[in-house]
């Protein structure tokens, strides 16, 4: 935690106008049609917010911290994370992972969710966002919920894919591709791939009843269309490439196949509960696997866990528990992952594809402390 003893009554009332304001002023247009790049310094920086379970603001109370912090914490303290993480680390694009906000004291989903994302509004960074399992769950429905977040200012989320729109299931499902750094012979081309997916909330099977959801086979299909075309033109004139260019993968319900880690196996990182995932295996990460092209699954949804594992060349990893009204555990810091591609140095002002893929946690700490520093894929194996 931000130690909340030291946040003063006065640092809550400006984070309270700051948010009223923001929920109360004009909706300006969305980010939508913005080209992402790789910056001049031959990075991208993504920010993973996951679980941030908003509801009212400096009503709602702390889940899981110390009987000494109660007092004063409140959705307030998730707010202040998400301000200091964005100044400290001054991400290229934030992602929101899911479970936003939470049926519990939400009596105006719209005002929660402007309030949730005040900060990277505030930051004028681009931003995206998918639905958990409890998003829903206050006054919108989830297709409600993703027609009002697309037109938030800066969002880069759709609804769904204009070209999947007719078949594909759940809301929210997207593609953004991140271009080579400017000026470089790659600056048309994307050379990192973004996957968002819905993975739904609770499964719609009466035998299944309150278990789960999973990504469907449309999805599936959506993803591995949208894959092969990205490799065409990845590998077509001008300055053709060879292979296919990385893609990162997010969702909120992570995979059957997170259940291969815990602590002693997993790269980097902690198991601190059950993985939640959905009682079918529809198959996703032998997708993922059989295209090649992803290399990490993102995920949320389980707040105690933060690893990530290796499997079959895949990272899969969680990026724990972000929210102060989610449960958690008390003096275990809530955390964010940071995720940055670095691309190859062509000479010395010139850039061409990515060379590694790395990652990171930020603490909610007094110095918001960096944890688990990890390579999670390189171009050219050691």
């Amino acid at each position: 935690m931000a130690d909340n003893k030291r946040t003063s009554m006065f640092d809550f009332f400006l984070l309270s106008v700051l948010l009223v304001c923001l929920c109360l002023a004009p909706v300006p247009t969305s980010a939508h049609g913005r080209k992402l790049s790789f910056g001049v310094n031959g990075q991208f920086k993504i920010l993973q917010v996951a679980d941030m379970h908003y509801a009212s603001g400096v009503t709602t109370r702390c889940k899981d911290v110390f009987p000494s912090q109660m007092a004063h914490c409140s959705d307030l303290n998730t707010t202040a994370f998400m301000s200091r993480v964005i100044a400290a680390e001054k991400p290229d694009l934030i992602v929101f992972i899911g479970d936003n906000i939470v049926r519990s004291n939400v009596n105006d989903a719209v005002k929660s969710m402007n309030a949730a994302f005040a900060p990277a509004i505030a930051s004028k960074i681009p931003w995206v966002s998918v639905l958990g399992n409890h998003d829903q769950e206050s006054t919108l429905s989830r297709q409600e919920l993703m027609k009002h977040i697309v037109k938030l200012p800066n969002s880069l989320s759709k609804v769904n894919p204009p070209e999947a729109a007719h078949y594909i299931d759940g809301f929210g499902n997207n593609n953004l591709q991140i271009h080579g750094a400017a000026e470089s012979s790659l600056h048309n081309k994307s050379v990192l791939n973004l996957y968002f997916l819905d993975s739904g909330d609770y499964s719609s099977l009466s035998s299944l009843s309150k278990k789960y959801d999973w990504i469907k086979t449309s999805q599936q299909f959506w993803f591995d269309q949208t894959s092969k075309r990205l490799q065409r033109e990845y590998n077509k004139e001008p300055n053709p490439q060879q292979g296919a260019a990385p893609g990162l993968a997010y969702f909120h319900i992570p995979l059957p196949e997170f259940w291969s880690f815990d602590s002693k196996n997993a790269t980097r990182g902690v198991r601190q509960e059950e993985t939640g995932s959905g009682t079918t295996n529809s198959g996703f990460f032998t997708t993922l696997v059989a295209r090649g092209d992803v290399k990490s699954v993102f995920v949320g949804h389980d707040h105690l866990n933060d690893f990530c594992g290796e499997l079959k060349g895949l990272n899969l990893c969680y990026g724990g528990g972000f929210g102060y009204h989610a449960y958690g555990k008390a003096g275990w810091e809530r955390r964010a992952r940071v995720v940055v591609a670095d691309l190859n140095k062509k000479g010395t002002r010139s850039w061409g594809d990515v060379k590694s893929i790395r990652t990171w946690k930020r603490l909610d700490d007094q110095h918001l402390s960096v944890i688990d520093d990890q390579v999670l894929w390189n171009s050219s194996p050691n």
